[in-house]
């Protein structure tokens, strides 16, 4: 099981929500994260901008359309296990 960075304690319901989201679901736009959550775009944006200031949001262009994003959760929170520490 992967470690939860303590930065990720502090985010809101909200970014909670989003973050399950794209753990589960992988990469999507801010509209499919506001479709799937039934949150509101102006909270999903909320949220994106909480994640990406706690480090653990990738994006990119979506080539579909370049006036959108698309958001995943960044390899380094996936891939984080604990550390252990010998006394």
């Amino acid at each position: 099981m992967a470690h939860v960075p303590d930065q990720l304690y502090d985010l809101p319901p909200s970014g909670k929500l989003v973050l399950k989201v794209l753990e589960v679901n992988g990469e999507m736009t801010q509209s499919q994260i506001a479709t799937e959550t039934r949150l509101s775009k102006r909270t999903v944006r909320y949220a994106l901008d909480a994640l990406r200031d706690a480090g653990v949001l990738r994006e990119r262009v979506y080539f579909r359309d370049a006036r959108q994003s698309l958001y995943s959760i960044s390899d380094s929170v996936l891939t984080n296990e604990p550390t252990t520490m010998d006394d």
